[in-house]
């Protein structure tokens, strides 16, 4: 489906700040999408690491796995902000360009260090060096932008329970750099599962929540509530709220998976198996949105399965250390991670999402992104039986890491298809155009 309008820039105004996100966002993406096919490129042919010296795979591997979290991932959450404290409105929104291009190179500083060799050694924790301040100060400049906003409409004919949600919402959101800061320490680390090496049931748990939290938060201040279905929405913020307790109650000690406390407490999350569908059916969608709405949905739903699968004593042993939890990883990312930050930036920019629906790259990605998981997911099979399947090359081996990189470019080639679309939408004005352009509402 291509545009229904032309250029939001050429009738003179301001391009919306929610256009500049998904631009940002999806630099990143293209850029993090490059770095996996490269890396997918040195798996086939490992001697091409003698061409980049001291840029090997190992440090391309931190560029495009903090590249897509912090980049593509968080970018759309950094507009929904902007939409939720009103910063992309009115004088403020004079300061939300900046914020963004600041933290653009806050990435792009991360981006040489970890090339440099810099790194704590934690996955998605990898800020050293001067990067770990400036990352954090380009976290700490958004807040300031939020908490001006807040301060100048937050009081003015707000019911208090909006209000203060926002104030606690400020608190914790000020506390997100400082905790960046100390978790990239080299002192600090978190429990492990004594028997894997990788994170307890426990951890799994508290990081599942904070997904969940951010789902029902979502959508607020991007889509009313339809009438009469208050139940659906008051059911899983109880619920959320007795697995908060439960995960309190689990500790934060080194469990092992074998526990039947870490992967039943782990089991209470298939219980956002209908709850999640149930809540978002109690909003009032863009129905452009709608298929990434039942995208990010479909995805949740089979990360919750395997993931919870994934842990079950037997079953993790057999797939740690191989590719099966790298699919399962992307699966997260590319497949609900995606889906859910696309749908996002769809209902920010309004009629301006269609850069996300046009011609293939739906299909292509999603698709895409379900091959690379079924492939990892039978490669790790086999590693479990013979952990030397990937390691020496060999027929079975070298098709699954053809797939796999034939899998990458097309998630890459959809990712170029949005960013060539969104370059629409950032474009500034140009007089001589708008003069011959009618004019045309700007979704804020």
């Amino acid at each position: 489906m291509g545009p229904s309008r032309s250029d939001p820039a050429m009738d003179g105004r301001p391009v919306p700040v929610a256009a500049w996100a998904a631009w940002h966002s999806l630099l990143w993406l293209v850029f993090a999408n490059a770095v996996g096919v490269l890396m997918a490129v040195l798996l086939l042919v490992p001697s091409l690491n003698l061409w980049f010296g001291e840029w090997t795979y190992g440090r391309w591997s931190m560029v495009h796995l903090n590249l897509e979290l912090y980049g593509w991932t968080s970018l759309p959450v950094v507009g929904f902000l902007f939409r939720l404290y009103g910063a992309d409105r009115g004088t403020a929104a004079g300061w939300c360009r900046p914020v963004l291009w600041g933290w653009s190179a806050a990435l792009a500083v991360g981006t040489l260090s970890w090339l440099s060799g810099h790194s704590s050694g934690k996955l998605f924790l990898d800020w050293s060096g001067p990067a770990r301040l400036i990352f954090p100060l380009a976290m700490s400049a958004l807040w300031l932008v939020l908490a001006g906003s807040w301060l100048r409409t937050g009081f003015k004919n707000r019911p208090f329970g909006s209000t203060a949600a926002k104030l606690a919402g400020l608190v914790l959101l000020l506390a997100v750099p400082i905790l960046i800061y100390l978790a990239s320490g080299p002192g600090n680390y978190p429990p492990v599962d004594p028997d894997t090496g990788g994170p307890t049931g426990a951890s799994q748990l508290e990081s599942s929540l904070v997904v969940v939290a951010l789902l029902l938060l979502m959508p607020f201040s991007l889509a009313p509530r339809r009438p009469g279905h208050a139940w659906q929405v008051r059911l899983p913020w109880i619920v959320l709220a007795a697995e908060t307790v439960l995960c309190v109650a689990l500790g934060r000690g080194d469990l092992s998976h074998h526990r039947p406390a870490s992967f039943l407490s782990l089991g209470s999350l298939l219980l956002w198996l209908p709850l999640t569908p149930a809540y978002y059916g109690a909003f009032a969608w863009s129905p452009i949105a709608r298929r990434w709405r039942q995208a990010f949905l479909c995805w949740w739903s089979l990360l919750l399965v395997t993931g919870w699968i994934l842990f079950l004593p037997g079953v993790l042993d057999h797939f740690k250390f191989t590719d099966g939890l790298v699919g399962h990883s992307l699966l997260a990312m590319a497949g609900f991670t995606s889906s859910l930050v696309i749908f996002v930036l769809i209902e920010l920019l309004g009629t301006e999402g269609w850069v996300f629906n046009r011609g293939w790259a739906f299909g292509v990605w999603n698709g895409s992104v379900l091959a690379y998981v079924a492939l990892m997911t039978w490669a790790g099979w086999r590693e479990g039986f013979d952990p030397s399947f990937t390691i020496v090359p060999g027929p079975a081996r070298n098709a699954i890491y053809i797939l796999r990189l034939l899998a990458g470019v097309l998630m890459l080639a959809a990712s170029l298809e949005w960013l060539a679309s969104a370059f629409s939408l950032v474009r500034e004005p140009d007089p001589a155009e708008g003069a011959k352009s009618p004019a045309r509402e700007i979704t804020p």
